[in-house]
């Protein structure tokens, strides 16, 4: 009986241990990616995941830093009307949009600025349920951290506008030769249009139906202007 009991003791304590050195990393790994998001909350992420396997698969990329106020707010307001249009109304993640994308059987996406924001700075390309719970857990953190007016920078600065062309500015120098800032009302709405499949649509030869496209997210871009949708991020 003895014996028994001695073993049934130690067996409990390694259990206890395991259990102390899972947990223990547990929170390692959590502060951790909290202490990461936290720092690109004021520090330009110097690169992506996605960049990386980019630039080893086609030997260079194109990626300008610049920060909200030298990019066109044509551009800003474009792109949250054409992915996003109640970007600043939302904590992360937009219901409606969810469940939309489900009744139509995931057809179409329902992920929110914010959350593409979370998988392009921080995680890999690709549908799987680890990415997005992973996705799902860190967004909110992010939310919590960033400003919109953050999130929607960090978002225009590593967002693809074509096949190795990353961000705001090398998008409006590949596709019409200007700064970010000086992006028109046209311009940033068919930048915009190519999302998000940038690399089967092109801002400098639209198609028709890539025009009307365009054309619609401007429309949009001044509906939120006037509704006040883009006072998260307006200046």
């Amino acid at each position: 009986m003895a014996r028994k009991t001695k073993r049934k003791a130690k067996k409990r304590t390694l259990w206890r241990r395991a259990l102390r050195l899972v947990l223990r990393g547990v929170l390692i790994v959590v502060v951790l990616a909290v202490g990461w998001i936290a720092l690109y909350g004021v520090v330009a992420p110097p690169t992506t995941p996605y960049m990386i396997a980019e630039r080893s698969r086609l030997g260079a990329i194109t990626q300008v830093w610049r920060p909200m106020e030298e990019i066109s707010p044509n551009l800003a307001r474009a792109v949250v009307a054409a992915e996003d249009a109640n970007f600043c109304l939302h904590s992360g993640f937009d219901m409606d949009a969810i469940r939309a994308a489900i009744a139509e059987g995931m057809r179409r996406g329902g992920s929110t600025i914010s959350q593409q924001v979370v998988k392009n700075a921080f995680l890999w390309q690709g549908r799987s349920w680890p990415r997005k719970a992973l996705e799902g857990l860190m967004t909110p953190v992010m939310e919590v951290i960033w400003t919109k007016r953050r999130v929607l920078e960090v978002y225009l600065n590593i967002v693809e506008f074509d096949e190795g062309i990353f961000g705001a500015e090398a998008a409006a120098q590949h596709y019409f030769g200007v700064s970010a800032a000086d992006l028109n009302m046209t311009q940033a709405a068919r930048l915009a249009a190519v999302l998000p499949n940038p690399r089967e649509r092109s801002a400098s030869s639209p198609t028709a139906a890539l025009r009307d496209r365009a054309e619609s997210i401007a429309d949009g871009a001044a509906t939120i202007r006037a509704d006040g949708r883009d006072t998260c991020f307006a200046r």
